[in-house]
């Protein structure tokens, strides 16, 4: 299986940043889809509860590996180049906030490029969650997803990587 690194893929945690509440006259969110909202329409807002963690992951040579993160169970399953170190990984988990019974659009994007600290680079793509076919917020006005995605080192460089995932929102 290769030797191990001492590169390691330690502690990968995604700092996601949540929407904040839309005041009367502010500007609608960066990271929400900013719709038109009717008079008397209660606004969307998405909280980020936690973001995509793959704990610690190591190379296991020269060259690149991935990993993906399930939305329902929060498993994580390494492909060639990577080895899993054990400890815990984290599936994302967002709430979502507005007008009761109505049906919402969420959109996560195809890719986003994560960096560490010293110039590394490892990118998330093929998000996937565990939102119905037709997502609707419920009786409270609230809908709880989780999501995932597939880890793909760039340059098989090390290191702990950040980054924000602009999830969007908005009535259908």
């Amino acid at each position: 299986m290769g030797r191990i690194h001492s590169r390691l893929l330690a502690a990968l945690a995604l700092a996601t940043m949540a929407c904040p509440v839309a005041a009367q006259e502010a500007q609608p969110c960066d990271l929400c889809f900013g719709g038109q909202i009717r008079q008397g329409e209660i606004p969307l807002r998405i909280e980020i509860v936690s973001g995509i963690d793959f704990s610690r992951l190591a190379l296991t040579g020269d060259q690149d590996g991935s990993a993906a993160l399930d939305p329902q169970t929060g498993h994580r399953q390494t492909d060639r180049g990577l080895i899993d170190l054990g400890g815990m990984a984290f599936q994302g988990r967002a709430k979502v906030s507005g007008e009761a019974m109505r049906q919402v659009r969420i959109e996560l994007p195809q890719r986003v490029t994560l960096y560490s600290p010293l110039g590394g680079q490892v990118e998330l793509s093929d998000f996937v969650t565990d939102i119905p076919l037709i997502a609707a917020l419920d009786a409270s006005g609230r809908l709880e997803f989780r999501f995932g995605a597939r880890l793909q080192t760039v340059g098989a460089m090390g290191g702990t990587f950040r980054g924000r995932i602009p999830i969007r929102i908005d009535y259908n």
